[in-house]
């Protein structure tokens, strides 16, 4: 019994191997398309920065020694990222000397090297 289930199941596989290779080698660049609008997607065109907006939050950490601040943020729409508390790095460590943990904050977060970098940061009067 073992056998015939290990054989039914390696036939499967065999069988369905074809259209898991054919969907792969359909895989299409879209890096040079115009943008296109579709319900529930960032409508940002590609050819230009995502977006100017700010994004409001509260610095929770500051970490200088290792660049970085945790903040509690609202929703990041040039990520289409949710509101969530997360630790950011930041592009240039003078930011953090213009913020101090409880502060509310405006800021702009971009991806770049893999990560997510804070680009700008203000403290909100």
């Amino acid at each position: 019994m073992k056998t015939l289930k290990t054989l039914i199941s390696t036939a499967a596989l065999v069988a369905a191997a074809p259209f898991v290779i054919t969907a792969q080698a359909q895989a299409v660049d879209h890096g040079n398309m115009p943008a296109m609008k579709m319900d529930g997607l960032s409508t940002v065109p590609m050819d230009r920065p995502a977006t100017t907006e700010m994004t409001d939050g509260e610095a929770r950490k500051i970490d200088k020694d290792n660049q970085k601040i945790t903040l509690k943020h609202g929703d990041i729409r040039n990520l289409d990222m949710p509101g969530m508390t997360m630790v950011f790095k930041v592009k240039d460590l003078a930011m953090l000397d213009k913020v101090k943990a409880g502060d509310k904050v405006r800021f702009k977060a971009e991806k770049a090297d893999g990560a997510i970098v804070v680009t700008v940061l203000e403290a909100r009067t």
